[in-house]
């Protein structure tokens, strides 16, 4: 189980959804790095709609998948929890190290991600999917 959760965080991309007011859905990629408790880090405007959307509700869902050309190799994440600008300091900089370590190309960004804000989203509940051990097998945690 570890081995495909390893392979699929180490993928770049996870697709976070959020809801605004109006129940209305929206989907955004964004790249992101994850510590060892599945706390995944990711950067936005926090003018963007789906920054907007959590600033008011924190609650979102995610995807994580590689892409593929079979139903056989279909696999992936689909994960829900709550989703938190990171403040300024000791957090922000064990953050930033986190998804630096993942992504060293935005060391030499710092500053233009700076006009960004980095968001942690803390997962709470995971459901794994992968047809290369039978069409439509799942596994499912819930986390603290």
């Amino acid at each position: 189980m570890f081995t495909i959760l390893n392979e699929l965080l180490a993928t770049s991309t996870m697709a976070v959804a959020t809801a605004d007011a109006q129940g209305q859905a929206h989907v955004a990629p964004v790249y992101f790095a994850a510590d060892e408790s599945l706390r995944l880090y990711f950067f936005s405007d926090p003018e963007s709609r789906h920054a907007q959307d959590l600033a008011r509700d924190p609650h979102a869902a995610a995807a994580i998948y590689p892409q593929c050309f079979g139903w056989q190799e279909i696999r992936g994440l689909q994960l829900h929890g709550e989703v938190q600008r990171v403040p300024p300091g000791a957090e922000w900089e064990a953050s930033w190290a986190c998804y630096t370590a993942k992504f060293p190309f935005v060391l030499e960004l710092r500053e233009a991600v700076g006009s960004n804000a980095l968001y942690i989203f803390q997962t709470r509940w995971i459901r794994l999917v992968d047809n290369r051990q039978g069409f439509g097998y799942k596994q499912e945690w819930t986390l603290p």
